[in-house]
């Protein structure tokens, strides 16, 4: 491990069994003339708003199941609300990994922006696509159950009573690092490289990041860790409970993708090591 890191006599490093893709630029106004990107595009909107449907939807079913019985494990419970985060995103990362990148998620996009692994304008997009996805998602869960999604609170995140501001904070944080660790892992070069088996199964660790991270929250702030899940039943809900903390579920995502990326790319990849070491080989005369 010590070679991937280690500068060489005179400056350069020892040959390696993997190659780093270019960093992506800031703006490419190229990505606009391509079929690909607009299919990316739909792809990132269609899954955020079959990502929504299905666990709203799951949210709804659990609290209408559950209301007024002695048993709160009565329907699928907190175990089986996991779940179907965790399966869906599992699902739906292997369906459009190839097309999009399987993002599906403003924090995940906004880590690999960090990281340059996508455009300025691509991310931005990105996250619009996922945001209106999101909207339309939870506005089918209440077109089709309209009387239990506004009895049942709308599958909106809120911060459970008892926990303050900055626990809530310090959750969406946590738990959103876990999950753009997870997907940076799952998706590097160099592990790509040498297992070939991990392009296959890089939805099953982010899928599964995404189920034990809704495990420990879920009582907290019922897990936000997707700014576009929490912005789409704010949205369709439209209820103050459902707006009072929103900023929560923006703030902490974009704060753990950012941690992620920087330790990701600058201490477990050695960025700042590789840069330095190349201004060295490189000096100005």
């Amino acid at each position: 491990m010590a070679k991937d890191v280690e500068v060489a006599e005179h400056g350069a490093f020892p040959p390696r069994d993997y190659q780093d893709p270019p960093p992506a630029p800031l703006f490419d106004a190229k990505e606009l003339g391509k079929w690909s990107f607009y299919r990316a595009l739909i792809a990132e909107f269609t899954a955020t708003l079959l990502f929504l449907y299905v666990t709203v939807l799951t949210v709804i079913g659990y609290k209408s199941q559950s209301d007024g019985l002695a048993n709160a494990c009565n329907g699928v419970g907190f175990l089986g609300i996991a779940w179907a985060f965790g399966g869906m995103i599992f699902v739906l990362v292997y369906c459009t990994a190839g097309i999009s990148g399987g993002h599906i998620n403003p924090a995940v996009t906004f880590g690999l922006l960090l990281a340059r692994k996508v455009s300025l304008l691509r991310a931005v997009l990105y996250m619009v696509a996922q945001c209106l996805g999101a909207i339309s998602g939870v506005g089918l869960v209440k077109a089709f159950n309209k009387a239990h999604y506004v009895k049942y609170g709308g599958g909106a995140n809120t911060l459970t009573d008892g926990y303050s501001k900055g626990t809530g904070l310090g959750a969406e944080i946590v738990g959103t690092f876990v999950l753009v660790y997870t997907v940076f892992s799952a998706t590097d070069p160099k592990r790509k490289a040498r297992d070939s088996y991990v392009p296959i199964l890089a939805p099953l660790p982010i899928g599964f990041a995404v189920f034990l991270v809704h495990l420990a929250t879920i009582p907290v702030t019922g897990t936000g860790i997707n700014p576009a899940r929490s912005l789409g039943p704010a949205v369709i809900y439209n209820e103050k409970a459902a707006w009072d903390d929103q900023w929560l579920f923006w703030v902490g995502p974009f704060i753990g993708a950012a941690l992620a990326a920087f330790y990701h790319q600058f201490i477990l990849r050695a960025g700042a090591v590789k840069a330095l070491g190349s201004f060295r080989s490189n000096p100005i005369v």
